[in-house]
């Protein structure tokens, strides 16, 4: 902070001439610095289109769901057109965190069946048209025996040939496990995100399912780590991000952290993108939504370890 000097019996005098001050010289970079994400821009979409992604991970209740309503969203809000398929039989709750339950009057199931036509049957997002939501059946129902992997690969390709035009995207909310479900949500899909949390039991479920992608044909498989906690990171109770890459071998699509509004916004029906301010998760879903159009991805950084604190014994050795 500059001071000026100033005595009753002289006139006011500054210390220093601002006329004559330079500006300091530019810092010299040997490569221009590029932002990965760069908000004045529209993200350019790579890629040939439709892009069907399966959102997956084995595990229950690692956030597959909330990362389907969230990205999906978000990939709307970039000015893509979407179509987020529900392919959990019987607990289908994508259209519960979208707050479009009132809205389902047919499904995939009355479609197949001839009792309405497929446009009847996706629900079209208030807030942006260009989002659209399809389940597969109600809740508490079961699916006919014909109903398979080349029953939604047939959804799939009706889609594209819609008279408006073929989707953007088309996001597959995989059901929990590795059975019949399972395989029939990821067999239209070209490419996959894996949804995981850093513990033990989850990363577990996700290498399997690492290998079941891999063994239907399906390469481009990314990662998002979700309810991640830096704190417990840094006290050594959490795995970090970097050790979750380097147990899956996968590239990281984006990081989650742990957010309370996470809960709030499930019960309201109105995803965490939306929120105005922006909370820490609902901004971290819009940078994989960003990554997951440029089919770019993210490096984790390593967080450091809080020191142990050294008791009155450790002057001894203990």
């Amino acid at each position: 902070m500059l001071s000026f000097i100033q005595s009753p019996a002289t006139p006011f005098k500054p210390l220093f001439n601002f006329k004559t001050l330079k500006p300091p010289p530019k810092p010299h970079f040997s490569k221009p610095i590029q932002s990965v994400l760069q908000w004045n821009r529209k993200p350019q979409l790579a890629g040939e289109t439709p892009r069907v992604v399966v959102i997956t991970s084995g595990k229950g209740g690692v956030g597959k769901t909330t990362t389907t309503a969230n990205v999906g969203l978000s990939l709307a809000r970039f000015g893509f057109s979407v179509v987020a398929i529900d392919a959990d039989v019987g607990l289908r709750n994508l259209d519960l965190l979208l707050g479009l339950e009132n809205r389902v009057n047919y499904t995939v199931v009355e479609v197949l069946n001839g009792d309405c036509r497929l446009d009847q049957a996706l629900v079209r997002d208030k807030r942006w048209s260009n989002f659209e939501l399809l389940c597969i059946s109600k809740p508490r129902s079961k699916l006919p025996l014909g109903f398979g992997g080349k029953a939604l690969v047939w959804l799939v390709e009706a889609l594209k040939s819609r008279e408006e035009g073929s989707p953007d995207f088309i996001l597959i909310d995989c059901p929990a496990g590795i059975d019949a479900g399972f395989i029939t949500a990821i067999t239209p899909a070209n490419e996959a995100v894996l949804v995981t949390t850093p513990d033990i039991t989850s990363l577990r479920d996700a290498d399997r399912v690492t290998g079941l992608l891999e063994c239907d044909g399906i390469r481009d498989i990314k990662m998002i780590v979700n309810r991640v906690r830096t704190d417990m990171i840094k006290g050594e109770d959490m795995m970090s991000v970097l050790d979750v890459q380097e147990m899956l071998g996968l590239a990281l699509l984006g990081v989650i952290p742990e957010d309370s509004e996470v809960i709030r916004s499930t019960n309201r029906g109105y995803p965490l993108v939306l929120n105005r301010p922006p909370t820490l998760a609902g901004l971290a879903f819009e940078q994989a939504a960003w990554r997951l159009v440029e089919q770019d991805s993210m490096k984790a950084v390593m967080v450091e370890e809080e020191p142990k604190k050294r008791g009155f014994f450790s002057f001894f050795g203990g």
